[in-house]
């Protein structure tokens, strides 16, 4: 069963940065992709960042390119999200998701997802 929790969310000012953590187990991750997606009230859920945890390879929407990155510690089977420059409208509930297979954007192709960590931005 693989479980995904995620932690690190909470307020931050217009600006400033958070670091958030997933920690992945129930697998062997290396043939999974990991997904960073966060879903506003009234919106969909949106993809964020991705990475392979083989090979690293890394995908990010135009909206957070270069503001945030996402990476991996193998030893530790946690994948990071670094959100910098964070702005009002990142204010949102973040989610981890992983399933097998190539990087890819769209949440419905996502099978395991964890609960969920609040972000919210001030301005």
């Amino acid at each position: 069963q693989v479980q995904l929790v995620e932690s690190g969310g909470g307020l931050v000012q217009a600006g400033g940065s958070l670091r958030l953590s997933c920690a992945a187990s129930g697998r062997t991750f290396s043939s999974y992709t990991m997904g960073w997606f966060r879903q506003a009230p009234g919106k969909e859920r949106e993809f964020v960042a991705g990475i392979t945890w083989g090979g690293g390879r890394t995908a990010y929407p135009d909206s957070v390119k270069g503001r945030f990155t996402i990476s991996k510690d193998n030893a530790k089977n946690t994948v990071y999200l670094q959100m910098n420059s964070l702005k009002p409208e990142d204010t949102a509930v973040y989610y981890c998701a992983a399933d097998l297979g190539p990087l890819r954007s769209r949440a419905g192709e996502y099978k395991y997802w964890g609960q969920g960590t609040q972000v919210t931005v001030s301005s």
